[in-house]
């Protein structure tokens, strides 16, 4: 299996020993909303046929938080991400498979303990990186997923459940959502997340007794219908409601 990845880890693998921490690895869930549907952000190292979530290693002096937007901004090329740390993963041989041609003091094929986050993204703003390692950086759409590497697939389905869990005291849209948004665009997102449908009535409702929209005097132009209003998030609001939580559940 001498071939372009094989070449390049091997290669690199004296440096990583140099300036990261052994046994610790960041993988990132990037979810994305556009043209109504949710997506994340996968990537296909070289010589591969399947895929992968973002990731890396944490550097020797560097905080996981810091450590996790780095991977992000250099994939995405986004800053102030919303990221949410959810859950650690650490079967023994969660990565000996993909690494079982490769010598065994390469250093990505020590064990490694993953770290796992989800970010919210703008879709828009995200310019998906290709880097040496990899063939391609692309969204996918969360039904249509390829065959993940590893225990990436594992991974994938803890941040989408967490996700939903998230949806019953946290609200989301404003890493998801342009600017501006009409009520049936974020009623939309809250579905597909939630993988149900909602009370048109219902939903309306309740976002508004949250209090963290502001309805603009503007209207979606365009279609065979009534033009619906738009709104923006109350970010000072919405900031507050991320730490105190809302009262109501999905």
């Amino acid at each position: 299996m001498k071939n372009d990845l094989y070449k390049i880890l091997v290669e690199l693998s004296p440096n990583y020993k140099k300036n990261y921490l052994p046994s610790i690895s960041i993988d990132c869930v990037v979810f994305g909303f556009h043209d109504a549907s949710l997506k994340v952000l996968l990537l296909q190292l070289k010589n591969t046929t399947k895929w992968g979530l973002p990731g890396g290693y944490l550097k020797r002096d560097e905080d996981l938080n810091a450590g996790a937007n780095r991977i992000l901004k250099e994939r995405t090329g986004a800053e102030n991400i919303f990221l949410n740390q959810f859950k650690t993963f650490g079967k023994k041989n969660r990565s000996e498979e993909f690494f079982s041609d490769f010598p065994d003091d390469l250093w990505h094929k020590q064990r490694y303990i993953s770290i796992a986050h989800y970010a919210l993204i703008n879709f828009e703003i995200v310019n998906p990186v290709i880097d040496q390692f990899s063939e391609a950086c692309e969204w996918k759409e969360i039904s249509e997923l390829p065959e993940l590497m590893m225990d990436h697939e594992d991974i994938f389905n803890e941040a989408l459940l967490q996700l939903r869990r998230d949806l019953n005291y946290k609200p989301v849209g404003l890493n998801l959502l342009p600017e501006k948004f009409t009520m049936p665009e974020l009623q939309k997102l809250y579905e597909i997340i939630l993988d149900k449908k909602l009370n048109r009535g219902n939903f309306y409702r309740k976002m508004t007794r949250y209090e963290i929209l502001e309805k603009l005097n503007e209207t979606r132009k365009g279609g065979a219908h009534k033009a619906p209003d738009l709104y923006k998030f109350d970010e000072k609001k919405y900031k507050a409601a991320l730490k105190t939580g809302l009262q109501e559940s999905w």
